[in-house]
């Protein structure tokens, strides 16, 4: 999808739809069809606020679509694109253009951003409709636009569709080997440096929390380390994504209906590679890792066990209580291996647990970190990029009793009350004193039932626009 930019009054040649976004309280800017955009806007009663939708076709066979954006914040600029756009595409317009009378930089992003997000679709196991009149664009004209910006935006929005690709494939597909293979294929894209340890190299390491979880599994676990590497770095930061390519609960097997969606037990993993596209492509000057433990928890005769205990790579040892925990025990290892890599600054993205969802339902995602800087870097980052993030307690010492083992140092959860806050209790036992640390809890967050906005049913990519933004900063 290319974005060009033009100005004037006169539509360029070839445009098939036109998206007019109007602010509220001001009259439709539209070159081409005036007559017929007020006409639009007044038979839909469309005031610029931010639900007003409409859509027609013009005496001369153009496609309009308008779309109110309140105030005009980048938000809703580009939450407006991608609805409007949506409506057009499934006219066929393949040729469109993006009009309005408040354009500038921050904007001309978000025009992208919502472009490239909205239209986004995952149909490669579908057979092609022959009446399918949906029409990917291959042209986005708009008005007065800023192209570096637009550029910028495009490639935040491919990063994020590139996450929602990843976590949208099942079970058979992306196995662990298969997602090492694809962080390879990744680090050669941007010419980074990779290093994948197998089964064999992790033993040796004393990655036993990893190994366990993966040790009922015909597919062993792999452990994904990228490195982007640069002179002279603003800040040296680590990303570490869960990556559980399938999650069937172990011994503890999960309900039929929770084991439905458990492809998507990888969305941490996938979004952290997604921050690491992006920030290559982008050029920012950070030392950026990524680490992945990549593993299926699977139940059969070699399956770790209720009751087993675990000495992690970091030393300390685990109790197995719940092997549905297995989340936290492969973030045990990849956290320590990540706070050994020499990095100021570490965030982990995982789809830990249900407690979260009960806590702040499917739109907000939770937000651990004993720093209340780098919680309010990350709570601007997300929300200047409208998604939902909540700072949730990492304090509370009486639930912190509740990882206490008899016979090992910690056991790996606690009750089902503040299951998110044990969980981060948890991983905070495996991060050093030295980095400054954040956990985001994505369940119910990682994946989308209804189209809405830049939102569409499967993976959301949530956190890869905001990390990346959050790591231009520092």
């Amino acid at each position: 999808m290319d974005f060009v930019c033009f100005s004037g009054s006169t539509l360029p040649d070839g445009v098939k739809g036109v998206l007019v976004l109007v602010r509220e309280g001001e009259a439709p800017a539209f070159p081409g069809c005036p007559a017929f955009a007020s006409a639009l806007a007044s038979a839909e009663t469309l005031k610029g606020k931010p639900k007003d939708r409409a859509l027609g076709l013009s005496p001369e066979g153009l496609w309009v679509a308008m779309a109110g954006v309140g105030g005009a914040s980048s938000v809703e600029v580009m939450t407006s694109v991608a609805e409007g756009l949506r409506s057009l595409a499934a006219k066929g317009c393949e040729s469109v253009a993006v009009v309005s009378s408040f354009m500038d930089r921050e904007r001309s992003v978000s025009v992208a951003e919502g472009a490239v997000l909205g239209l986004y679709r995952f149909d490669r196991y579908k057979a092609k409709d022959p009446d399918e009149r949906f029409k990917l664009p291959s042209r986005v004209h708009v008005m007065a636009g800023d192209h570096q910006a637009m550029a910028e935006g495009a490639v935040l929005g491919a990063a994020q569709n590139y996450a929602r690709d990843l976590a949208n494939e099942p079970g058979n597909v992306i196995t662990p080997s298969e997602l090492a293979r694809r962080a390879l294929e990744l680090a050669e894209r941007c010419g980074c440096e990779a290093r994948v340890l197998d089964e064999v190299q992790m033993r040796e390491m004393g990655m036993n929390a990893i190994l366990a979880v993966g040790a009922g599994s015909a597919n062993p676990p792999r452990l994904i380390h990228l490195v982007r590497r640069v002179d002279s770095p603003k800040a040296k930061v680590a990303l570490v994504g869960k990556g559980l390519t399938f999650d069937s609960g172990g011994l503890n097997i999960k309900p039929g209906d929770s084991m439905r969606t458990m492809k998507g037990d990888k969305s941490g993993a996938c979004t952290v590679l997604g921050a690491f596209l992006a920030a290559c492509e982008l050029d920012l000057p950070v030392e950026l890792h990524v680490v992945v433990a990549a593993v299926e928890n699977m139940p059969d005769g070699g399956s770790y066990r209720p009751d087993d205990i675990i000495r992690t790579y970091s030393g300390k040892t685990v109790e197995v209580v719940n092997t549905d925990a297995e989340g936290r025990l492969t973030l045990a290892d990849a956290l320590h291996y990540a706070c050994s890599q020499g990095v100021d600054h570490v965030v982990d993205v995982a789809t830990l647990t249900g407690a979260c969802v009960v806590a702040l339902g499917e739109n907000t995602a939770g937000l651990f970190t004993p720093d209340d800087l780098l919680s309010s870097q990350l709570e601007v980052a997300f929300r200047s990029c409208g998604e939902r993030v909540w700072r949730l307690p990492i304090d509370d010492e009486q639930l912190k009793e509740e990882l206490k083992s008899p016979v090992a140092d910690m056991t790996n959860c606690g009750s089902r009350y503040g299951g998110a806050i044990t969980a981060a209790l948890f991983l905070k036992e495996f991060v050093s004193d030295s980095v400054k640390w954040a956990h985001l809890d994505i369940a119910g967050v990682d994946a989308v039932k209804k189209t809405r906005g830049v939102l569409v049913e499967g993976a959301s990519g949530f956190g890869v626009r905001p990390l990346v933004r959050w790591v231009k900063g520092l």
